[in-house]
């Protein structure tokens, strides 16, 4: 194989001609004609590399004839390194060998192995190619050791993957209020409006104002896929509409949320874009207002879940069409018909994403239907399931998150309604987790609106068990 790039060290601005080199390969001159039969009684014996041509054209100026190249392994004219089959047909053919240069230069090597090469020996064990494709942007994340070659890693990331456009670089933490990132620009364009297509839809969206995860599209996939194309969707930190859009394409009645003004621009465009009209209904508000805001606008606009129609499979062409059978109908006394009775409806679910706090928005839940007690008789079947997106860094996942939401939600969760699901490893000890579970009857009709929190969450477990004083900072209004 072609020898890695020769070592580069120190340099913060790329040369790429600096990787140009050659390598010498011995070949086998054969007529033009001979080719193909060449190649496939050679076979590994051939050189075969990446991005490098194996018949090249003769050395000697002859047009009727061609070089094919032998692997690297293979130096001699004893032909020491290749195979039997390889030796005899040479012979029989009578082939000459000859020794041939190839030009090899930046473009044959892949980033991790230029970036090795580039960087200093003590940080380059884990070299920096990676990163997270936003349509046009890569984004990455680099560690600290790597930020004084941040500009040389973007133009190396840049050039080895020709449909990007940009290359960024997170430059804190997630914003607290609007959920994006900082991020500066290490190569390429200064074009942060990103198109993306996911679960069948079209997403546009100005990557530097507004939360996109590229990692969350098999999770978004996962809870659309539970609801069902009759059912009502409340999405209350919808972003630009990951879960919105495939829901409303399904046939779901939605009613979407993000309190970043940026976020709700770009939702209305994407309902556009994806061609969506009278089943999305998209809302610029905090959280918890918007929750009780959903339920009552729902209420109004009189939606009841619509009637499944059944798909009637075609006949096979020509079959004959059965006749239907002759009705006799008895005379009936004419009554003029009552008026429908109005049946309350709700959401069937209400999703969270918002995995660092959403869990403090669970209070906006209790009484949430108080006083619809004889309108919801069955609450195991009418309340709504609750999708409620979190962290955890316990080694008990399953009872730190419910005894979580059983804190601020005042109440016990109903245990057979529960699952939670592991969405995916964010840190070595912290992982996502969506936990699903029913609204209890006992939290949506209580009197008393305000959250309960029982006297034991008053402090909480730090890891070693010791208890700290609950945050005094104040809880945050977002999506």
């Amino acid at each position: 194989m072609i020898p890695p790039p020769a070592i580069q060290r120190g340099l913060l601005t790329l040369d790429r001609s600096l990787f140009k080199t050659s390598v010498s390969a011995m070949a086998l001159r054969i007529p033009a004609s001979l080719t193909m039969e060449c190649k496939k009684a050679l076979g590994t014996d051939m050189l075969l590399e990446p991005k490098i041509r194996n018949v090249i054209d003769s050395d000697d100026g002859e047009k009727t004839k061609r070089l094919v190249l032998l692997k690297l392994d293979i130096q001699t004219e004893d032909l020491e390194g290749a195979s039997e089959k390889t030796k005899e047909f040479i012979k029989e053919k009578g082939i000459d060998l000859t020794k041939a240069e190839i030009s090899v230069g930046y473009d044959h090597w892949t980033a991790d192995e230029i970036l090795r090469a580039l960087l200093p020996e003590e940080i380059i064990d884990e070299a920096p190619s990676s990163f997270t494709t936003v349509g046009h942007i890569a984004h990455m994340n680099l560690k600290d050791e790597y930020l004084p070659f941040k500009g040389l890693i973007g133009q190396v990331i840049l050039d080895k993957n020709p449909n990007l456009k940009t290359v960024v670089n997170k430059t804190d933490s997630i914003d607290t209020t609007f959920r994006f990132f900082k991020m500066e620009v290490l190569a390429g364009e200064d074009n942060m409006i990103a198109e993306v297509r996911e679960s069948g839809c079209r997403f546009k969206f100005d990557f530097s104002q507004v939360y996109w995860n590229s990692r969350l599209h098999t999770e978004h996939e996962r809870l659309v896929k539970m609801f069902k194309p009759t059912d009502a969707v409340c999405d209350v930190m919808a972003g630009v509409g990951p879960f919105a859009m495939p829901a409303s394409k399904k046939g779901c009645m939605v009613y979407a949320n993000d309190l970043n003004p940026t976020s709700y621009k770009y939702m209305l465009e994407n309902k556009g874009l994806n061609k969506i009209k009278d089943n999305l209904h998209i809302y610029n508000l905090d959280g918890r207002d918007f929750i009780r805001k959903a339920v009552e606008d729902l209420e109004k606009s009189g939606y009841q879940t619509p009637v499944a129609v059944p798909t009637v499979p075609k006949g096979k062409k020509g079959a004959a069409t059965p006749k239907p059978e002759p009705v006799v109908a008895a005379p009936v006394p004419v009554v003029a018909p009552a008026a429908p009775a109005h049946k309350f409806k709700t959401f069937d679910h209400f999703v969270m994403n918002l995995p660092a706090t959403a869990i403090e928005f669970l209070d906006a839940f209790r009484g949430l239907f108080k006083g619809r007690e004889e309108q919801i008789p069955e609450p195991k079947i009418q309340l709504p399931m609750i999708h409620c997106h979190c962290f955890s860094k316990s080694d008990k996942p399953e009872d730190d998150v419910r005894e979580r939401v059983e804190a601020v939600m005042g109440g016990k969760l109903e245990l057979d309604s529960v699952k939670l699901h592991w969405v995916r490893k964010v840190a070595p000890n912290k992982d996502m987790y969506c936990i699903s579970f029913r609204l209890p009857a006992e939290i949506a009709f209580a009197s008393d609106v305000k959250r309960k929190l029982e006297s034991e969450t008053d402090t909480k477990s730090t890891a070693d068990g010791a208890p700290e004083p609950e945050s005094t900072e104040k809880r945050p209004k977002t999506e």
